[in-house]
């Protein structure tokens, strides 16, 4: 019998799984109980977990296939493991890391690619004394909560999401982000998507939209900011407190994430994050030409590589 236990930690997502060492295989039995909590609880909390980066990439990829990260500046990246994107605020290179402001603003991961990210598995390497928690939030639950009318408009709207919205972008190594522009130019999704395992509908809205396909910029940002603001209500937010050792998975696919700089940026915080690949392209380059400019840079870079 296995000896998984699942403690839920929030009323919208989040749930505590003990019981199990991710440094060693899952069991069939194990991993069936864990993906029914993942799919139940949005987000699972195995508290200390030491594990190597190997380990982590093994636990990942039982539950998807790992994004190789073409999307991200390569010198954001595990030198040694291209599936793990390495967040942290110390100095890389001498200079600021790529990542080292990352998630400051409400998203969810890789919706400024045309594949969102199924998921992913984030490993707590080192963390500041205090503060630099993350906070989820529940999308089934905001869209179940809109009212009749607000939720009948969104139905079939479609969002342009843009990578440059990403909060201190501009902070960043130029070079960096001229690179980040350049594998990512902007897509269009719906703003109301379905969950490809559980058939429940949830919103996709998040603070990297830019505008919503057929409106005004005046429109779509009135909009846009009712939405986020009802998105992120704390009735739908689990907030973790990061421990070392945590390793936390969440489900991409009905929520989005902020990772707050409340902390000492003098502190180190380092986290080592897996993501899952997107089952399906669900959406599209808002200019064709850019598209497959990318697919193009993209298939080059995979040669290389």
């Amino acid at each position: 019998m296995s000896a998984i236990n699942i403690r839920p930690l929030g009323f919208a997502a989040g749930a505590q799984v003990t019981g199990v060492d991710l440094r060693k295989p899952l069991s069939n039995e194990d991993h069936s109980r864990i993906h029914e909590a993942w799919l139940e609880h949005i987000v699972l909390v195995f508290p200390e977990q030491d594990l190597t980066p190997e380990q982590q990439i093994e636990f990942s990829r039982r539950f998807g296939v790992l994004d190789a990260h073409e999307s991200q500046a390569p010198s954001t990246l595990h030198p040694d493991h291209r599936e793990i994107l390495v967040l942290t605020n110390k100095m890389v290179g001498g200079k600021k890391s790529g990542t080292y402001n990352s998630g400051r603003n409400w998203h969810t991961d890789l919706s400024y690619t045309s594949r969102p990210a199924k998921g992913a598995v984030l490993h707590c390497k080192e963390k500041p004394p205090v503060g630099g928690d993350t906070m989820w939030s529940n999308l089934y639950l905001a869209l179940e909560t809109l009212t009749p009318p607000i939720r009948g408009l969104i139905e079939n709207l479609e969002a342009l999401h843009d990578v440059s919205m990403i909060r201190g972008i501009e902070q960043r190594d130029p070079a960096d982000v001229a690179e980040m522009k350049r594998r990512n130019p902007p897509v269009i999704h719906p703003v109301v998507r379905t969950h490809p395992e559980t058939a429940r509908k949830s919103l996709l809205v998040n603070q990297r939209i830019r505008r919503f396909l057929g409106m005004s910029d005046e429109e779509s940002q009135s909009l846009l900011a009712m939405l986020n603001t009802h998105a992120t209500s704390p009735e739908f937010v689990y907030r973790h407190r990061w421990s070392l050792g945590d390793v936390v998975m969440w489900d991409n696919r009905c929520s989005c994430h902020v990772a707050l700089g409340d902390f000492d940026q003098t502190k180190p915080r380092v986290m080592f994050r897996c993501s899952l690949e997107g089952e399906i392209e669900t959406g599209r380059f808002a200019d064709n030409a850019a598209g497959s400019d990318r697919e193009s840079m993209l298939q080059a870079v995979a040669a290389v590589s």
